[in-house]
């Protein structure tokens, strides 16, 4: 269970994931050894599952954003095995959904331009035996950043 100090560290850890047990301590008005070992705990606890840095995709040539929705022919459990093997490989899949409604999955994608997207689409997803559909929508603008979650 979460008590605030947590709830506290962990908001300020997703904000910034390099502060320092000092700047914790600070933050929380604890000493550094006290938030270094709350910060340890809750990273033992599974809490704190990762540390990484924000990249700006469009300075990296990533200036393609989009959302793809694939719905599939079968459900069998070895098509899923398959397919979720194939999103796993791809650099470019940058995370994925399983969904309940129209579509199975619900891929976010990064590409330098519009015919990388097109390949992925038309030469990775779309030949793979167990895909039915897959439909895209290409973002324009993000108006607002991936957030922290709330606590």
């Amino acid at each position: 269970m979460l008590d605030q100090t947590d709830s506290l560290l962990l908001q300020a850890l997703q904000t910034n994931a390099q502060l320092t047990a000092q700047e914790l301590g600070d933050i929380l008005n604890l000493s550094a050894s006290q938030a270094g070992r709350r910060r340890q705990r809750l990273e033992e606890e599974g809490y704190i599952t990762g540390f990484r840095a924000s990249l700006d995709p469009v300075k990296l040539g990533l200036s393609v954003q989009a959302f793809i929705q694939v719905s599939m022919v079968t459900h069998s459990p070895d098509a899923a095995r398959s397919f979720q093997a194939l999103i796993r490989a791809r650099p470019e899949v940058v995370s994925a959904w399983t969904l309940t409604g129209e579509a199975d999955y619900l891929l976010r994608v990064y590409c330098g331009d519009l015919s990388e997207l097109n390949r992925l689409v038309h030469e990775v997803f779309l030949p793979h035996e167990a895909v039915a559909r897959v439909q895209s929508q290409i973002v324009m603008h993000q108006t607002k950043p991936d957030a922290p979650l709330p606590i």
